[in-house]
């Protein structure tokens, strides 16, 4: 049987700062606990491999990085609560303006790190940042209120993203992309899957950019700008193979304003951009209704470099009372189909 040893960090009244306190070595994983005030950086520093960094209940003010594989970072609930430190910290993930940043190298990913059961609240950028992952879990975390986007991937493969909330971020609450930054093909994720996530008033819910082999499911996405991006463009390969299916999307209808690339947004459903073969299948979709070039409940449109929507499969959804209609097709791609989707209006009509 394997033994689980367990390290304490804390600061006490007889010691002169925090540290670890190490015990007697033991085989087998070790459990790293942090109490409010230890730091968790230095617990994470020290972890190995299968180790758990366990934070009690308490808010904790620094930013982490985790570049170890096979870590698990567990609070111990929404009452954990990780938020900005002292702006002169060196920590990295804190210059960047980031909560918790889960980092490998070109050619070697790092693997199977699992964050769970906490809460990332008010950093500048972004609650969660991971980049040249694979297999990284994000399970039972709230994001709120973060600058830029709640949770947010690149590079990276096999990430599970479950039953997080994520909500009041500046852009989007969930984002799984290729490359953050710069144009480029799309990354096969190797089944990627953003499943049971609470998303509300953020600005986009989920977008998913120049990505192929994802799920997103049985989401609950609410009182944002707009639910769900799939967005691809005229690289190769291109976005999509893709499935989203069983989420309830309803009253999308906050105002934002347009940037760059694209127009201001208010009342989008799901919204396709210049990617090819994706399912939509058994979605909710209701209430969302606005004037923007992308407002409906499900809309094809094409990418702001001008790439069509090719070979989508649009079935089986329920939609209602959705403006300027249900189903929207503002494409000229070819060979995308609509079929037994219960609807009232559509644009062009004849799509219900």
């Amino acid at each position: 049987m394997k033994k689980h040893h367990i390290v304490y960090v804390a600061c006490t009244a007889a010691l002169a700062g925090c540290g670890l306190g190490v015990g007697t070595a033991a085989a087998g994983p070790t459990t790293h606990l942090v109490r409010p005030g230890g730091s968790i950086q230095k617990a994470v520093d020290s972890a190995k491999p299968g180790d758990t960094v366990l934070l009690s209940a308490g808010t904790y003010r620094e930013s982490i990085r985790v570049t170890t594989s096979g870590v698990t970072l567990r609070g111990m609930g929404r009452n954990t609560v990780i938020s900005p430190g002292k702006a002169s910290s060196k920590n990295a993930c804190a210059k960047a303006g980031n909560g918790i940043c889960v980092e490998g190298r070109d050619g070697h990913p790092v693997q199977d790190i699992t964050v769970t059961s906490l809460t990332l609240s008010g950093f500048p950028k972004n609650g969660l940042w991971s980049s040249r992952t694979n297999g990284l879990t994000v399970r039972q975390v709230t994001a709120e209120k973060n600058g830029q986007w709640g949770i947010a991937q690149e590079r990276s493969t096999r990430g599970l993203f479950l039953d997080n909330t994520i909500r009041g971020n500046g852009d989007t609450g969930l984002l799984l992309a290729n490359v953050v930054g710069s144009e480029g093909g799309a990354t096969d994720t190797e089944g990627a899957m953003i499943a049971r996530n609470l998303l509300e008033g953020n600005r986009v819910g989920v977008t998913v950019r120049r990505l192929r082999d994802l799920t997103v499911t049985r989401n609950d996405i609410t009182a944002n700008c707009a639910a769900v991006f799939v967005v691809g463009d005229e690289n190769n390969p291109k976005a999509g193979a893709l499935t989203v299916s069983d989420n309830h999307i309803t009253k999308n209808n906050k105002f934002c304003p347009k940037t760059a690339r694209v127009p201001f947004l208010k009342g989008s459903g799901i919204v396709l951009t210049g990617a090819e073969d994706t399912v939509l299948t058994r979605n909710v979709i209701t209430d969302n209704a606005g004037n923007s070039p992308l407002s409906g409940g499900i809309v094809l449109f094409k990418s702001m470099t001008g790439g069509p929507n090719q070979r989508h499969q649009i079935n089986g959804n329920t939609l209602q009372r959705n403006a300027p209609a249900d189903l929207v097709n503002a494409d000229t791609g070819k060979d995308n189909v609509f079929q037994r989707n219960a609807c009232r209006a559509s644009k062009p009509s004849g799509l219900c």
